[in-house]
């Protein structure tokens, strides 16, 4: 199985880079943890949705419309290669938290609200979980940039892998039992991941 992080493919030099991805490997499936910014891949690629989108597209995924190769995970879980994959789509702002999802409008569209999360808490038996939003004790800065939402699905989900974006960095941790990685930007590494035992293996892009 083929992992990606953050892909910003709306550039053309990283939507380049990102399809010679796709074409090298020849993955059965992908994951993908945000700012995809390209809808069309060429092979099942399942994704958490990121602060930067096509937020009509993504609007539309939501409201389940198929595409051929595409499935967003948005508080949602989906069998893949014998894996319960689940999603958090968005980012956190305080601001819109507290809000339907309804009344966020244009690129406020980007947020998880409060209802995202409930929902995700009511998944069950999730083996991996993809988050663009890290959660806290994954990264420093001088500070921490992590969510404690995220930590909250991280202990009622429990699952044995995190897949976190939004960062492009690599970071590993246990946080709440889980094994928690932030991803390398898909123009700088891609993963892969054995299904059986869910080893992370990362490599450097070279083309």
């Amino acid at each position: 199985m083929l992992v990606l992080g953050d892909a910003h493919a709306s550039d053309p030099e990283k939507r380049e880079t990102l399809l010679e991805t796709y074409e090298r490997t020849d993955p059965d499936a992908v994951l993908q943890v945000g700012d995809l910014e390209y809808y069309d891949p060429p092979a099942p690629t399942w994704f958490a949705a990121g602060n930067n989108e096509d937020f009509d597209v993504v609007d539309l995924l939501r409201a389940g419309e198929q595409r051929e190769n595409l499935r967003l995970l948005a508080s949602t879980v989906a069998e893949v290669d014998g894996l319960r994959v689940a999603g958090l789509s968005g980012n956190y702002a305080p601001t819109q938290f507290d809000l339907p999802r309804e009344e966020l409008a244009g690129d406020r569209r980007r947020h998880f609200v409060r209802d995202d999360i409930e929902q995700a808490a009511q998944l069950a038996d999730v083996d991996i979980l993809l988050t663009h939003e890290a959660p806290k004790g994954l990264l420093s800065y001088g500070y921490d940039p992590g969510c404690e939402h995220v930590d909250t699905l991280l202990e009622d989900l429990s699952p044995d892998l995190c897949l976190v974006g939004h960062h492009h960095t690599h970071r590993e941790a246990e946080i709440e039992g889980a094994h928690v990685v932030c991803l390398a930007p898909a123009w700088e590494r891609y993963y892969t991941l054995e299904t059986e035992t869910l080893a992370l293996e990362g490599r450097d892009v070279e083309w």
